[in-house]
């Protein structure tokens, strides 16, 4: 098992903690930035085996396998002039960085491997887009719920852009609370009801044996209410709305 170091103990530091260390059988070594203190304090009492250390190059140092998980506009004053001997592994979780823009940052010719892991990787249940491929990286990343590789950069920025998507499926999801507390319904009671209703939807989600349009229409009835609902409001111009904001994030990331 590597050692593995993360520099930034954010949401998805956290997340990788646990899942690497809360899932039974043998758990890694784990060194953590002391950015992030309180977070990476509590997760060093936590779990043996988690220790915090003095200083990001420490980190470095002591894991063979470093996470950078730091917000790109941080990552300058973060990182800048660690060393990492060729026999380390970084992996990039810096949304919108390319590798060589890290590599100019970084004093290595340590491989860069990009990755795009989620919060579910707590639970071992999230797939990870990587880029390259390194069978090291994929090979934890299938014990948090499985690896996807991708053949290039542009493709991993699609990715990247898909899951920029996320937060407004929660905002959606409040948007029909909000509506229906609007219309006498009290607001912990239309949680619910939401949660459910969706939560049920995630499970269809786990029948790979029928593509997305085909859940859709099977879940719709002609001219009921699911079809006059997604036909007025996700129409051509939302669509049009939805892809353009996609295709301008990925304009971005690129």
């Amino acid at each position: 098992m590597q050692r593995i170091g993360i520099i930034g103990v954010g949401e998805i530091g956290r997340a990788m903690v646990e899942g690497l260390c809360d899932g039974g059988g043998t758990s890694p070594e784990v060194f953590l930035s002391p950015r992030g203190a309180r977070t990476a304090a509590e997760l060093s009492e936590r779990f043996e085996g988690v220790t915090v250390c003095a200083d990001n190059q420490e980190v470095v140092d002591r894991a063979d396998v470093v996470f950078l998980a730091v917000r790109r506009q941080d990552h300058h004053n973060a990182l800048a002039g660690l060393a990492a001997d060729d026999g380390k592994i970084l992996v990039s979780l810096i949304a919108g960085l390319a590798a060589d823009d890290l590599r100019r940052t970084l004093v290595t010719r340590a491989p860069i491997v990009r990755a795009i892991p989620l919060p579910a990787v707590r639970e071992r249940r999230s797939v990870t887009v990587t880029f390259p491929s390194h069978p090291v990286v994929d090979c934890l990343f299938e014990r948090l719920g499985g690896a996807l590789p991708v053949t290039d950069e542009a493709a991993f920025n699609v990715f990247s852009a898909l899951t920029g998507t996320l937060t407004t499926h929660y905002a959606y999801l409040a948007t029909l609370t909000s509506w229906a507390a609007g219309h006498g319904i009290a607001p912990d009671i239309a949680d619910r009801y939401v949660r459910g209703l969706f939560q049920n939807v995630g499970r269809s989600l786990g029948d790979e044996s029928r593509p997305l349009h085909r859940l859709a229409a099977d879940h719709e009835t002609p001219a009921g209410n699911n079809e006059r609902i997604r036909t007025t409001w996700f129409g051509p111009a939302n669509t049009a709305a939805l892809e353009g904001a996609l295709d301008g994030l990925l304009a971005d990331l690129g």
